[in-house]
Formats: C-alpha cells, sequence, structure tokens
C-alpha cells in the first residue's frame, strides 16, 4: 500500500467516529439554531467566528496542499519553521484551528441544547 494511503487510512479512523458522533447529536441543528438567533446575539456571532475559522482551516490547509504548484518550488514541510511562507501559514492555521475550535466548543455548549459535555462530543 502507498504511503499516502496508509495515512489516509489513519485519518479516516478519526474522521469517520468524529462525523457519525456528530451526525447521531444532530449537531448542525443546534448550530443552525445559535446562528438563527437575534442578530444582536453573542451565540450568533460566536456561532459566526467560529465558521469564519473553520473555512479559513479550509482555506489555509489547501494553500498549504497547492503551494508547491502556485510558487513552482518544491516545498520541504519537516523545515517549515525556516520558511518564511511556510512558518507563517502554519502559525496561523494552528491559530485557526484552535480559536476555532473552542468557539465551537463555547457556541454548542452555551447556545444550544447540546450543553458542555455534549457539545464537546459533538464537535
Amino acid at each position: 500500500m502507498p504511503r499516502w494511503a496508509s495515512n489516509a487510512l489513519r485519518q479516516l479512523q478519526l474522521v469517520i467516529p468524529g462525523g457519525a458522533l456528530t451526525y447521531y447529536l444532530d449537531t448542525p441543528s443546534h448550530l443552525a439554531a445559535a446562528l438563527n438567533a437575534d442578530v444582536d446575539s453573542w451565540g450568533r456571532t460566536v456561532a459566526l467566528g467560529s465558521l469564519s475559522l473553520a473555512a479559513l482551516t479550509v482555506a489555509l490547509f489547501f494553500y498549504i496542499f497547492l503551494m508547491p504548484w502556485i510558487n513552482n518550488v518544491a516545498t520541504d514541510f519537516r523545515s517549515w519553521r525556516e520558511s518564511g511562507v511556510l512558518s507563517s501559514v502554519i502559525r496561523m492555521l494552528t491559530f485557526s484551528i484552535v480559536t476555532g475550535w473552542l468557539s465551537m466548543l463555547v457556541t454548542l455548549g452555551q447556545w444550544s441544547s447540546l450543553g458542555y459535555p455534549q457539545g464537546h462530543c459533538g464537535q
């Protein structure tokens, strides 16, 4: 089996249970309820912020994967700290993942009927 296939299978071992739990807890409807709250509510603001950070995370992942073709240079991911562009993109990616996850947890825990324990599992 090629190395990329074994890496993909390891990632699917995490994605499939997470997707199943998200479906079981009906997390999208709870998030939609927080988004449909009053325009001036904190729940809506935090939910929009977490979804924006999720979109930024996906965009940064695509940028990292496409960077060798965009810059027309082979990227050495092992020495990402020495790369000017890659080091800043990975720092932004880390920030967007951590902040987006925490804001989604607060949204589902505080402004939905899931509460914090199920909100943590439903992400």
